[in-house]
């Protein structure tokens, strides 16, 4: 349907299209205006469509086609311009709808979307006459296409088909082929199943035979088999018996004889340093001598009172060390974190175990240190300073527990001393006989 709003005769800008335009004419008059967008100076175009400007011609069609068609419909002046350079790029054509009579061999949606840019008299029909046109011929090519397709359909179902039979001809062939061979098959297994028939009847009564023999031999084998057994496991058993013996009384002794020689050593010593201490004259002590007494001139108790160290003196801890035969075990990461938390655990084990080995070479005490293996990602490569004794519990068995077994370990008599700040490892040793010294007290006497 054409609308006239008041355009003059030869006009045809008064013309309005009452559908959308056709999908084929749409992208000719986008093609067309994407040409002649180049030709145009900066100025001269919508402002909508500047930002397109430097875009090559395929790169314009396809990101602002919708933009190009919306400023053609409702720009007339650009569609003016865009009309100018269609005139110019296809003259003839464009001469020939000015005339009225479009080239007879010209592609209908080429001259639907000319007449939609140069808008001369009639160019709706023409629009719509190329839609119906492009419709029209897509349905044709459609039809065709599937004529097309369905005499290749056709063939290739004669052609399966023509398969089919040639493939079950040979199927026949080949059942009728293995029938035969089935059939020979069968005999011949027959015959062969009677010839094992009677090998296996030969063969049963020489198995039987065999098994008799077999038997008999085998009751005889077992009967050995079963007494030798038993006597090497009665063997076994006494040679284990006399290891066990002699292993129990060897390793009884040794621990025994190393408990009762340290405990010896430990009491000499003392009984020594008690001497050196006293100084006692042979027989110059009378029974008078020993009542205690304060004589003119002397210190009273509470001057001797004064005089006594401190709990928490380092000397007292030169003193328990200065004992013979002493022990001292550390509570090695109690110490270090008491007295420097700060650094790595590495470093800490290090600056501890330097400062333990000048306190074993100044005072002679045997030393060892006791870290907690919970504390490790991984087992520590590290080599005992000289004159301390470095261990670490094993997974399952805390620091605590290893100082305990430490300490239960030693003979009764002998000076232990422990130095943590643990009050549940310093009850526990003080129980089974040892000295507690508080880590800091320590700290203290390293420094």
């Amino acid at each position: 349907m054409v609308e006239t709003t008041g355009g003059g005769p030869g006009d045809g800008t008064a013309e309005v299209l009452d559908r959308p335009l056709p999908d084929g004419v749409r992208r000719r008059v986008v093609q067309i205006v994407s040409d002649g967008f180049g030709g145009l100076t900066m100025a001269e175009l919508p402002a909508q469509l500047r930002q397109y400007a430097r875009f090559a011609p395929n790169r314009r069609a396809k990101f602002a086609g919708n933009a190009m068609a919306a400023a053609l419909e409702t720009d007339t002046l650009f569609r003016q311009r865009i009309g100018e350079k269609l005139r110019e790029a296809q003259p003839e054509l464009a001469g020939a709808l000015d005339s009225g009579s479009p080239p007879p061999a010209a592609d209908p949606l080429d001259v639907a979307a000319a007449a939609y840019v140069l808008r001369p008299t009639g160019w709706v029909k023409l629009v719509t006459a190329a839609g119906e046109e492009a419709l029209r011929a897509d349905a044709e090519r459609a039809d065709e296409e599937s004529r097309a397709e369905l005499e290749r359909l056709r063939e290739e179902l004669d052609r399966a088909r023509e398969q089919t039979r040639g493939e079950t001809e040979r199927l026949r062939t080949e059942l009728e082929t293995a029938k035969k061979e089935a059939e020979s098959l069968h005999r011949k297994l027959r015959a062969a199943l009677s010839d094992v028939k009677r090998g296996e009847a030969a063969l049963r009564k020489l198995q039987a035979e065999t098994e008799a023999g077999r038997a008999e031999g085998q009751a005889h084998v077992s009967a050995a088999e079963s007494e030798s057994r038993r006597l090497k496991a009665r063997l076994g058993e006494v040679e284990a018996a006399l290891e066990a013996s002699r292993r129990a009384a060897r390793e009884g002794r040794s621990v025994e004889d190393m408990r009762l020689r340290l405990l010896l050593d430990t009491v000499l010593e003392a009984a020594q340093g008690l001497r050196r201490e006293l100084a006692l004259p042979p027989v110059s002590l009378r029974p008078a001598d020993t009542v205690d007494a304060v004589e003119p001139g002397r210190m009273t108790p509470k001057d001797i009172a004064a005089r006594a160290l401190s709990e928490h003196d380092p000397a007292v801890l030169d003193q328990l060390l200065a004992l013979p035969q002493a022990h001292l075990v550390v509570d090695g990461y109690n110490v270090t974190k008491t007295g420097y938390p700060q650094m790595p655990l590495e470093k800490q084990r290090l600056r501890l175990l330097g400062q333990l080995s000048q306190l074993a070479a100044q005072t002679g005490a045997e030393v060892t240190c006791v870290f907690d293996g919970a504390e490790l990602a991984a087992p520590v490569l590290l080599a005992p300073p000289r004159g301390v004794r470095v261990l670490f519990s094993k997974p399952g068995v805390t620091a605590d527990e290893l100082i305990r077994q430490l300490v239960r370990a030693e003979p009764p008599g002998r000076p232990v001393i422990v130095a943590s700040t643990d009050r549940e490892v310093a009850d526990g040793v003080a129980r089974a006989g040892a000295r507690p010294v508080a880590s800091a007290m320590l700290l203290k006497r390293l420094s």
